[in-house]
């Protein structure tokens, strides 16, 4: 994790994969609106385990899906540390002839026993999913 000193309080971190990620802070603390937050991109990588996890279990299960969506909402803690309180997810899954239940079991999955980061957040949080059900 480096600090860009010249650009207000933007971060830059190189990942474990090699990949580089840019975070920023608010004009408030002095940030330039640069980047995401670093809070939001622990969500959407919530965001990202979860959906990773939804798809691979589905195709393990030789459905025919074909896209995955999921949106999170989520409430901090008004006093520091701002730890996430609530976070709910919603998945929009396509597919042709997707099962409910398969769904709804992928997702149960995930959270239960495979996605590291949201088994981590529930520690603070209460999360919620709900989902619907597209056809390809």
């Amino acid at each position: 994790m480096r600090w860009q000193a010249d650009a207000g309080m933007v971060f830059t971190a190189e990942t474990g994969s090699g990949h580089l990620l840019a975070m920023d802070g608010a004009p408030d603390g002095g940030g330039r609106n640069l980047a995401p937050r670093p809070m939001e991109t622990v969500l959407a990588g919530t965001g990202g385990c979860t959906a990773y996890d939804v798809l691979l279990i589905l195709k393990r299960g030789r459905h025919a899906v074909s896209g995955c969506e999921v949106s999170l909402r989520s409430e901090r803690a008004a006093t520091d540390p701002k730890v996430f309180t609530r976070i709910h997810m919603h998945f929009v899954v396509t597919g042709r002839d997707l099962p409910e239940a398969a769904v709804a079991r992928a997702i149960e999955l995930s959270h239960e026993k495979y996605c590291s980061a949201s088994i981590m957040l529930a520690k603070t949080a209460e999360i919620t999913t709900s989902h619907e059900i597209r056809p390809a």
